[in-house]
């Protein structure tokens, strides 16, 4: 069974969406602490968020955007906001579709049929799962999500793909350009140090898993990833 978050400030547009959707077959979670939409997120792992644009203290374009550090869940926009601007800055930070209200309930469960299908169902590009393993670590660039026995860490975009860079080039090094090239399509527009930041993090995340100098900074040449992990079963 699907399930369905709505992040949803108006409480009887909300219990109305909650009725409609479970009457075809879906499962619902109602987003009702607006300070932790992350959190609710990632404890209910939804196959599918309608979110709104105007929410008390960060509006939804902040939480789509935090959602999008973490994972490629769909994401549909619910909201009376109709200026282009505002269509155009959801896509942009990450949405799968916008609906403006007001809405008919039929046209949202065919925006959600639709993007179900796309996503897990008939349309559905691929479903198998890519993996990317070495010596026990395994990345899923799908899910942004770092495993060492047992132990997940999630990642950002950018941290996965540096990550899987990395492990494709284990032990060699990595150039700085190979991987500003990796990681942005214009790297003249990027400043030096947002790789430094993003190693800086990667490190971290690695770090939560256990392994502690994980990345090895070669100076004057890049970076290398090292095996700093026991990877006995």
């Amino acid at each position: 069974m699907h399930r369905i978050m709505i992040c949803e400030d108006d409480p009887k547009l909300g219990a109305l969406l909650k009725v409609n959707i479970e009457k075809y077959g879906y499962e619902t979670g109602i987003v009702e602490d607006f300070d932790k939409v992350l959190e609710f997120f990632q404890a209910y792992d939804p196959h599918l968020v309608l979110m709104d644009v105007n929410l008390p203290k960060f509006d939804g374009f902040y939480w789509c955007r935090q959602i999008r550090t973490v994972s490629k869940c769909q994401i549909l926009f619910i909201s009376a906001r109709s200026g282009e601007m505002d269509q155009v800055m959801a896509l942009e930070y990450g949405a799968d579709d916008y609906i403006t209200k007001p809405f008919h309930l039929e046209v949202v469960m065919a925006k959600i049929r639709s993007q179900l299908r796309r996503a897990y169902g008939e349309y559905a590009q691929n479903t198998d799962e890519r993996l990317v393993k070495l010596m026990g670590l395994t990345l899923y660039p799908e899910r942004l999500e770092l495993e060492l026995k047992g132990i997940i860490s999630p990642l950002t975009k950018k941290e996965a793909d540096l990550l899987e860079t990395l492990i494709q080039h284990f032990p060699r090094v990595v150039s700085r350009e190979s991987l500003l090239e990796k990681l942005w399509d214009d790297q003249a527009f990027v400043d030096e140090n947002t790789l430094n930041v993003n190693i800086t993090r990667l490190r971290k995340k690695l770090q939560e898993i256990g392994i502690d100098n994980g990345i090895e900074t070669v100076r004057g040449a890049g970076y290398k990833l090292l095996a700093a992990w026991d990877n006995k079963e």
